[in-house]
């Protein structure tokens, strides 16, 4: 599924779409307050963070007599899956099980993620390559491939 909107979501922005994703509709002023708890942050920046988002089409807003309820038809695994293409598209092909390996080391886990992981990584070596061929053009990379 493609999302039909800007999908360069800032840190910031993140913060506001996940109290908007454990809701099923929310007022700026649960936002508001969830975010002033969290990160201290004030209401004028929440609200500037709130406009950008409905700007991007990430939020829809839904007047409800003098306050406006803000949701989303965007799902959070995809727009993080979106994201994380993304990301391993921007990087060295030959860095990206580098890269997963840093992300392993820096998550919190449970029993049952690692399991996950195991699992996965056991049906991934049934399609891995000897090698991962580099995806960059010459300049974008330090590997032997370019030199």
């Amino acid at each position: 599924m493609t999302i039909e909107m800007d999908k360069d979501i800032t840190n910031a922005e993140w913060e506001v779409m996940r109290v908007v994703w454990a809701q099923t509709e929310v007022p700026s002023h649960v936002i508001i307050d969830v975010l002033t708890d969290k990160r201290g942050w004030k209401e004028p920046t929440i609200k500037t963070l709130i406009g950008r988002l409905v700007k991007k089409g990430a939020l829809k807003t839904r007047k409800d007599g003098r306050k406006f309820l803000y949701s989303t038809d965007i799902k959070e695994d995809t727009l993080v899956n979106e994201t994380l293409d993304q990301f391993f598209h921007n990087i060295c092909s030959k860095d990206i099980g580098k890269t997963i390996g840093v992300l392993i080391d820096e998550a919190m886990l449970s029993h049952d993620d690692v399991a996950l992981l195991k699992e996965k990584l056991i049906q991934k070596e049934q399609v891995a390559y000897d090698t991962v061929p580099c995806n960059c053009v010459k300049g974008q990379c330090q590997c032997q491939h370019h030199r």
